[in-house]
């Protein structure tokens, strides 16, 4: 837990499982949604010969592993990771002419999973008019440009005052050189920014490394070979995201109360 003295200028939300509702994901299906697409077969047929889908389903398989590969690394080293370096990895060829046919049938399987909680436009709207900016930082494997068509989509874009996303810098969460990014991002200093997410040891403990501090929303359930033991307190905890705006109100007028105590002791 952090001392959070000052007050907040600044609220750094994560992405997935906190702007978006947890949702549990088939992960080896997007795959072979991505390799039977690149072999020209259709990505669900119960008819289908097993041998006809076995060279696009083992480049499946062989994708999977190096993305399973990238998040560890993220999670014993915090290296960061893109798709088309999971892809290189695995082997597929960029310039295959069924390659951006994959890509697009990879995000219409990722679809139904991206969508924008229903709070975050009203909480973030709270927090505008309160004079605080927002952000938005994310471990990812995807890049900014998607992340943001899916603001857009979802009709928040135009609030958002800066984001970051690890597939774009060279460590993910909980390194202290993401955090410092998003709040050099945003012009604030960590101890004037709070950051609000599902996971203790990417967004409790990382964010209170570097003085920020962390508004956990435990509502993910996160399987155990993503989880990372840490003994980390939250410095609040958001029963549903609309929370956030009054725990932040909360701190800044205890911090003005503070501030006038202690111009009353000094006059």
């Amino acid at each position: 837990m952090t001392s959070g003295s000052q007050p907040v200028e600044a609220v750094v939300f994560d992405w997935g499982g906190t702007l978006t509702p947890w949702h549990e994901v088939d992960l080896p299906q997007q795959w072979r949604v991505f390799a039977r697409t690149v072999h020209g077969l259709p990505v669900e047929d119960p008819a289908m010969p097993a041998e006809d889908l076995a060279e696009a389903d083992s480049l499946a398989l062989r994708i999977h592993e190096a993305e399973d590969r990238a998040w560890k690394r993220g999670r014993a080293t915090h290296e960061s990771a893109s798709l088309a370096e999971i892809l290189d990895a695995a082997g597929v060829d960029p310039e295959h002419d069924r390659h951006h046919l994959a890509l697009a049938a990879y995000q219409r399987f990722w679809e139904p999973h991206t969508h924008t909680d229903e709070q975050v436009r009203p909480l973030w709207e709270s927090l505008r008019r309160k004079g605080l900016r927002i952000g938005v930082l994310s471990n990812t494997i995807w890049t900014r440009d998607y992340h943001r068509e899916v603001f857009a989509r979802d009709g928040v874009l135009d609030l958002l005052d800066a984001d970051v996303y690890s597939s774009e810098i060279h460590v993910v969460k909980p390194h202290p050189d993401a955090f410092h990014a998003v709040c050099d991002a945003l012009g604030v200093a960590p101890e004037r920014a709070v950051y609000v997410g599902d996971r203790m040891f990417e967004d409790v403990h990382g964010p209170q490394q570097v003085g920020m501090r962390a508004i956990l929303v435990p509502h993910s359930d996160i399987p155990t070979n993503q989880r990372t033991a840490v003994e980390a307190r939250p410095d609040a905890v958001a029963d549903e995201l609309l929370d956030v705006a009054g725990i932040v109100a909360l701190w800044n007028h205890e911090a003005t109360a503070r501030d006038a105590a202690a111009a009353g002791d000094g006059a």
